[in-house]
């Protein structure tokens, strides 16, 4: 039977849709409606019983973005610290993040998803699976959707440690929950491949756990 999409082109959306930082184009300005468009399809994301409580913040307003850019930059020294313990390609990711550190205020938009209902400090396993995967999701969809119009994002959560500073800043309400920070900017060249992976059958355990390297 006919599969109902063309799967090269979807696979090769999954697959390169990459986390991007040193290739946003900071100077080409993108519009409120797109990133609007790309909200109502990560609205069609699956949600825990079902609650749609997604609910995103778009800044794009110049110093706005400046103040969360400065206080995502307090991380600046643990990023520096996880680079000068990392090699190969995990060193290339702290490169780019550290570089990130310095550029964020240049992105044209940030988009903040949120989830409304705080979780209480101390929950379970299942709340905690609930509430981020109501919004997890839809991020990933969010996503996939800029990707596909010729943008790049990344989902950045350092800025987190200073929620509450965000949250005053933007006027979040104390029950909702930020999960992340996406700069999203349309990307230079789209040239994006397939990142290294191994094989997914080394990291699959069939049936049961096994403490074995799975095969």
């Amino acid at each position: 039977m006919k599969p109902p999409f063309d799967l090269e082109t979807t696979d090769r959306l999954l697959t390169t849709t990459r986390a991007v930082r040193r290739r946003l184009d900071m100077r080409r300005p993108v519009s409120r409606e797109l990133i609007l468009d790309c909200i109502a399809i990560a609205q069609q994301a699956p949600t825990g019983s079902n609650s749609q409580s997604w609910r995103w913040v778009v800044v794009s307003h110049p110093s706005t973005r400046s103040e969360i850019a400065s206080i995502y930059a307090r991380g600046r020294d643990a990023v520096e610290a996880l680079r000068a313990e990392t090699t190969g390609q995990t060193r290339r990711v702290y490169d780019s993040a550290a570089w990130l550190v310095d550029h964020l205020a240049e992105a044209p938009i940030f988009v903040i998803p949120c989830v409304v209902g705080r979780p209480p400090s101390e929950f379970s396993a299942v709340l905690h699976g609930t509430c981020y995967g109501s919004i997890l999701p839809a991020v990933w969809s969010f996503q996939l959707a800029l990707r596909a119009r010729g943008l790049g994002s990344v989902l950045t959560t350092m800025h987190l440690i200073w929620e509450r500073e965000v949250a005053d800043l933007l006027g979040i309400p104390d029950d909702v929950l930020q999960v992340g920070l996406l700069p999203v900017a349309y990307t230079v060249g789209d040239d994006f491949k397939p990142a290294k992976r191994p094989p997914a059958a080394s990291i699959t355990h069939l049936d049961r756990w096994n403490d074995e390297s799975p095969t």
